[in-house]
């Protein structure tokens, strides 16, 4: 699998990255290591988790897995912490104490003393900057992280946090947002923003929550995410008529091709400039094969640009993101 640097960082990941987020709650132990050995074995490196993933559960799932079943050196580790869970629901938390005792405990789930890259998961409007900037050099001072980054941060207040950060150890290197044929908001400011200072683009859910793979053309299967309890509100958000004719327009080239459409959506945003990573989160082991089936399709030049004018992101297409949606 291809390594790609994050920005203008030496920070080495794969193309494409395994995510966790339905770890421990949707995928059980035995799947979560089969996808984890699939991926290690097709080339791949970059692993996202979280704090918040299943209230841990997803870390503590890695863990177990990291612990004399794979050699951690063959990991590029990356966890997210500044979303805390009270009494009155999720809210965003980048506190020093808040980041710092976080990634403590996230370091603890997944029993290692250290992790490749750290992210601030969401923008918090009440710690100042300053704070939050502070507390990340102080995780890479510590060798907590060896890099550090943001997550779903718009692009104000990335940049704001990279220039306090610019001429420190602690550079901000990465920025972790949605990104795919369906969701295409970041590249009106956040990805140029990105770009411009020198960090590379981690896309979260580049099959746009499911929907790319064509498994919603018609009916919602019982078993997928839209039919989940947890889940529904998430996906639901992207069986609309806009993405609806994106997904058609997808299966129509994917069948020209001889391809799956979830291996044509991964190959467009691969191609993107910009992106370091796409991050995908499969339920099953199969799931994740067929995304690992996807590297090595380029997609001709005018299929390319065909997709691009299809799904090109107008004026009312706003980032859609809801910050419990990942928990």
């Amino acid at each position: 699998m291809e390594q790609r640097l994050v920005g203008n960082s030496g920070l080495r990941v794969s193309a494409l990255g395994l995510g966790t987020m339905t770890w421990g709650r949707d995928t059980d132990a035995l799947d979560a290591g089969d996808q984890l050995r699939d991926f290690l074995d097709a080339g791949g490196t970059f692993v996202d988790t979280a704090a918040s993933y299943g209230g841990g559960e997803a870390e503590q799932v890695l863990g177990t897995l990291l612990d004399g079943q794979v050699d951690r050196a063959d990991v590029v580790l990356c966890t997210k912490a500044g979303l805390v869970r009270g009494r009155d629901g999720v809210r965003a938390d980048a506190s020093r104490r808040s980041l710092l005792d976080g990634l403590d405990a996230s370091l603890a789930r997944l029993g290692t003393d250290h992790v490749d890259l750290f992210l601030v998961h969401t923008p918090d409007a009440v710690t100042p900057p300053q704070e939050v900037a502070d507390a990340l050099q102080h995780v890479v001072a510590s060798g907590r992280a060896r890099y550090v980054g943001l997550s779903n941060h718009p692009a104000w207040a990335s940049s704001h946090l990279a220039g306090l950060l610019a001429r420190t150890q602690a550079p901000v290197v990465g920025l972790q947002r949605e990104y795919s044929l369906v969701q295409r908001g970041v590249e009106r400011d956040a990805l140029p923003a990105a770009r411009a200072l020198g960090q590379g683009l981690l896309a979260w859910s580049p099959l746009g929550r499911g929907v790319l793979t064509g498994k919603y053309r018609g009916a919602v299967p019982s078993d997928s995410r839209a039919a989940s309890p947890h889940l529904g509100a998430f996906v639901s958000q992207y069986l609309d008529g806009r993405s609806t004719a994106v997904v058609e327009a997808v299966a129509t080239a994917a069948a020209g091709l001889g391809r799956e459409p979830l291996e044509v959506a991964l190959a467009w945003l691969l191609a993107r400039a910009g992106v370091a990573c796409a991050v995908v989160g499969a339920r099953t082991p199969g799931q994740l094969r067929a995304s690992l089936a996807a590297l090595d399709l380029v997609l001709p030049g005018e299929l390319y640009d065909a997709l691009d004018d299809v799904s090109g992101p107008d004026a009312d297409h706003a980032d859609r993101w809801d910050s419990t949606a990942s928990v």
